[in-house]
């Protein structure tokens, strides 16, 4: 036999044997990796959380709740919203649906509809009444979401057998992460957990239990910081003139006392501006947990957790407080806590979890102003005059605006059409003069929103959020560090860096330990848990699968 083709021989039988291995190999292994599914994803959404939160309260996070979820887990490092405007039922929605509201069309938290010519709230809906309380508060539903989440599709894979439980102070923190399938969604309203009649009819036993207990009277006492103030040096000084006051206090400085300011803050709903509302929050997800067997059996559950009151804290004090960095800290021993329980009542390694956040937020622009920074402030009301003699001058009248709202102007078409005017043209001048007003940055229009594709940037970040239905004919972009709001505490909402940049943790059953600095963007998170789940996507996903966190 001729030596090459002995040679050739030789390869081609080792080439099928090792095909042959590769082949019993790949049959044993892979039937386990695609059917082997956590029996509990958590989602989990800190409102208003930075990224920077994470690295600069590091020092004093314990060992079980942030540390845990970076060190075991996998860390976005440079995760950002890829919309604007960045805002609490935007950023809920797009986390869970996997797209922006150019897709899911919750454009705001409250928005003007041109069909109806009133502003909206995204999860408001009078169809439904209340349960569990005597007021308004119940009337919610998640209709005004165009597509599915990821919760919606965890239900439809299990043929409805997977459980749903969503929970927020916020009625939009739960509704809407909750998706149209939950079998419930929970908010809180003057010292009691919620529903809508959309999922259910009455609470369950276990809520009314809960609701009746005592254990808001825990919660009842003076807000002290959890550690030595003086070791607090990663925020500013406790008093200062950057920060808001609660109604009954003279400055802003530890402790508050929370007894004494209970009835001119609202009672229980003071708690939701104290890191205790995370604690309150906490308490009823470990209560759900319990309750309704979750992760008990094989078909994946879903416990879907938002804690609002970082968000309230932050509008409150600002990003640099005493009292956000306190309201982290004690985040973080409720993120154990619940951990540990995830560890008792499911198993450890059995269960996965994403931590992300609906917005970040900009530092006090009075506070970095003081320190030669460039930041101000904007008062629409300052230029309104100005704005309204160029209307009356230009097109003879000030009916051709409807309306403004998220830095949006809504022109009236049918005044356009009776004048005669090209809306095009009208959407220009109106952008160009906008330029002229201290605070504006820069404009768009409608029609370069629809005309073009951007991939990068500023107005890549506002096609995004613009959904042609809903949104309106002119947008406005402030300067980098100015915003419309009070003087003290911080607020978000613009498509600037500071309210894109947020946290991405993944930890849990599927997720490889390590972390990555290349971009990520936040409507890759469903399509991630997704792909780990082996189910479809949302069927509005415009996102991709994080491959780097996947085992």
């Amino acid at each position: 036999m001729p030596k090459t083709f002995s040679t050739l021989l030789s390869l081609a039988f080792s080439s099928v044997f090792t095909l042959s291995l590769t082949a019993q190999k790949r049959g044993k292994e892979e039937p386990v990796q695609l059917n082997e599914k956590p029996k509990l994803v958590v989602g989990i959404i800190v409102d208003q959380m930075r990224y920077d939160y994470l690295t600069r309260f590091w020092d004093h996070y314990g060992d079980d709740g942030f540390k845990r979820m970076v060190e075991e887990g996998f860390n976005c490092k440079n995760n950002h919203y890829n919309y604007a405007p960045t805002s609490t039922g935007p950023g809920h929605t797009s986390v869970y649906t996997g797209t922006t509201p150019a897709t899911h069309g919750i454009i705001g938290n409250n928005w003007y509809d041109k069909e109806s010519g009133e502003s909206v709230y995204c999860a408001s809906d009078d169809t439904y009444s209340s349960v569990g309380t005597t007021t308004d508060d119940g009337k919610m539903s998640p209709h005004r979401m165009n597509v599915t989440t990821i919760t919606d599709e965890v239900r439809l894979s299990t043929q409805m057998r997977g459980k749903t439980i969503a929970i927020a102070l916020k009625d939009r923190g739960a509704v809407l992460p909750g998706g149209h399938t939950a079998n419930a969604a929970y908010w809180f309203a003057d010292g009691k957990w919620i529903t809508s009649s959309y999922y259910m009819n009455s609470l369950p036993k276990w809520v009314d239990n809960f609701n009746s207990s005592n254990y808001l009277n825990d919660y009842k006492k003076p807000w002290e910081t959890l550690k030595k103030i003086s070791t607090y040096v990663e925020s500013g000084t406790d008093n200062n003139k950057y920060e808001g006051l609660f109604d009954g206090e003279t400055a802003p400085v530890f402790p508050h006392d929370l007894p004494k300011l209970w009835a001119a803050n609202g009672e229980y709903n003071l708690l939701k501006a104290t890191p205790f509302g995370n604690s309150v929050t906490t308490d009823f997800a470990l209560q759900a947990l319990e309750a309704e067997n979750l992760g008990k059996d094989d078909d994946t559950d879903f416990l879907a957790v938002s804690y609002s009151s970082t968000d309230y804290v932050g509008h409150m004090f600002g990003v640099n407080s005493k009292e956000i960095q306190d309201t982290y800290l004690r985040l973080d021993a409720d993120l154990a806590r619940l951990f540990k329980a995830l560890d008792k009542e499911v198993g450890k390694g059995a269960y996965t979890v994403f931590l992300s956040a609906d917005h970040a937020a900009i530092e006090v622009p009075s506070y970095i102003k003081d320190q030669k920074i460039p930041a101000n402030y904007i008062e629409w009301d300052s230029f309104k005059e100005n704005f309204e003699q160029f209307l009356d001058f230009t097109f003879g009248t000030t009916d051709i605006i409807k309306n403004f709202s998220n830095y949006q102007y809504f022109l009236d078409h049918d005044v356009i059409k009776n004048l005669d005017l090209n809306v095009r043209e009208v959407q220009e001048m109106i952008a160009k003069e906008l330029l002229n007003y201290d605070g504006v940055d820069r404009t768009y229009t409608a029609y370069q929103m629809w005309q073009n594709n951007y991939t990068h940037g500023i107005p890549y970040i506002l096609q995004n959020g613009y959904n042609q239905k809903r949104s309106g004919d002119v947008l406005v972009v402030l300067k980098p560090g100015t915003i419309s709001y009070g003087k003290t505490g911080s607020t978000h909402g613009s498509p600037q860096i500071y309210d894109t940049h947020v946290p991405l943790l993944f930890f849990g059953k599927g997720v490889k330990r390590g972390s990555t600095v290349e971009r990520t963007e936040i409507d890759d998170i469903a399509p991630t848990i997704s792909a780990l789940l082996g189910i479809a996507f949302p069927n509005g996903a415009t996102g991709s699968p994080v491959h780097q966190v996947l085992e």
